[in-house]
């Protein structure tokens, strides 16, 4: 490249970057005060058994024979990964918000207060009930305004896993993280006759600009932060489970654009149910990864029949990397002695990277611009896991009790991958020449 287009290309980037940086630093706009809604007086329901990494659930309160949950829709400022703390919109100080938990046949009070700049709504996706109860604003309801709290009331007649997101202004609201996950319970659980490890995990992405802290709710491609429950990896939670646990996954997308692959190592799975219902058993067949497409759920199970730590992730390989940069150039294969002295002229520090491959770039300890994680791992046992993003840890263990992580697994004597020996090689007449 001329020195000419180098100090032009620079100049470009740096002033897109600077008013990047310039927008992302307005402030949001203050919301007026909001009334806060009844407070319920009765008793709280049972301990959950959902497990929600990196995230919690609301089971709300029983007033009257009615379950009353509070939402609220607000800006939020939350950490993606330690590193990368973004401005965003949420529910309840967070994205996603809180899994609202009930059970068949509740009648379900959810008060909604609206502390964003603008008009917005609640969508109960895939839940069957009164047309007035639907949250399409301008269609079913007009938008509750900023500083208001509305009432949604309704009867959830079906178990199953379903979300909710806005349906006002959804390019930017959802795209900013205003999403959600429900869980209704059947009247009679079954009883596998074994331990139930119930997880949930919704799939989301952002286009965040390194050094900024705004995602882009424009963004219709390039993706650059991919998270389960609002965290990349190494962020992510590990699932942790006991080996012989009859294992649940509810897996929603409420991205913007792109459908998920999710890929687990080390076990088959069955989907056993969707937003729209369960699977009947005769019409299941063994899987490794699940399509998830985007407004989608599906629910996988399986018996975690294999100790070890399995990864968990996105399969599709641009969904488990960290503020991946689409636009640097491909030198895969060049030859680049020299070029590093050069250039460094014109722009010094610079080095040349990504012309043996990218996995160098996870443990390089270079400097990154301000909040941002671009092409960060997280170590493991054997070194730099160089995944991110869209991707997590299922820890199966024997007689595992609860949630904390329990350490990387020590793998028995022999049945880890090795170096092949010298004498090895010639007896099997393997040549690596």
């Amino acid at each position: 490249m001329h020195r000419r287009d180098l100090l032009s290309t620079s100049l470009a980037a740096g002033v897109a970057a600077a008013l990047t940086r310039r927008a992302a630093a307005q402030p949001a706009p203050t919301p007026a005060a909001v009334p806060p809604p009844p407070v319920p007086t009765a008793s709280s329901s049972s301990p959950s058994r959902l497990i929600v990494p990196n995230g919690r659930v609301q089971s709300g309160r029983v007033v009257d024979g009615v379950r009353v949950y509070h939402l609220v829709a607000e800006p939020i400022r939350h950490e993606v990964a330690p590193g990368l703390v973004i401005d965003t919109w949420g529910y309840n100080g967070s994205t996603p918000g809180p899994v609202l938990e009930a059970t068949a046949g509740d009648r379900v009070r959810i008060y909604v207060t609206n502390k964003l700049p603008e008009g917005t709504s609640v969508h109960w996706h895939g839940v069957v009930l009164p047309n007035g109860m639907d949250g399409v604003g301008g269609l079913t309801q007009a938008p509750i305004p900023p500083g208001e709290t509305w009432r949604y009331e309704f009867t959830f007649g079906d178990a199953g896993t379903f979300m909710y997101h806005p349906h006002v202004d959804e390019m930017t609201q959802i795209a900013l993280g205003m999403i959600g996950m429900i869980v209704v319970h059947p009247k009679q659980r079954p009883n596998p006759g074994r331990r139930v490890r119930d997880f949930v995990l919704m799939a989301h992405e952002w286009k965040i600009v390194s050094g900024t802290s705004r995602p882009d709710p424009m963004a219709m491609s390039d993706f650059n932060q991919l998270v389960f429950n609002g965290k990349a990896y190494p962020a992510t939670a590990p699932l942790v489970v006991a080996t012989g646990d009859l294992v649940r996954l509810r897996l929603g997308n409420l991205g913007p654009m792109d459908t998920h692959p999710i890929h687990l190592h080390g076990h088959r799975f069955s989907v056993v149910g969707t937003d729209g219902g369960t699977v009947p058993p005769s019409a299941r067949w063994p899987e490794t990864t699940v399509l998830v497409p985007v407004g989608a759920v599906r629910v996988v199970e399986f018996i975690a029949d294999q100790p070890g730590d399995w990864p968990l992730h996105c399969h599709m390989t641009h969904h488990v990397m960290n503020q991946m940069g689409h636009d640097v150039p491909n030198l895969i294969g060049t030859d680049v002695r020299g070029v590093d002295a050069r250039v460094g002229r014109l722009a010094p520090g610079y080095m040349t990277m990504g012309h043996t491959g990218m996995a160098e770039m996870s443990s390089m300890g270079m400097p990154l611009p301000a909040n941002s994680i671009s092409m960060v791992g997280g170590p493991g046992p054997f070194g730099t896991i160089d995944m991110g993003g869209m991707f997590t840890l299922l820890k199966v263990r024997d007689g595992a009790t609860g949630d904390a992580d329990p350490g990387w697994y020590q793998q028995p004597a022999g049945t880890a991958v090795r170096a092949a020996t010298a004498a090895e090689l010639a007896r099997d007449g393997v040549d690596p020449a």
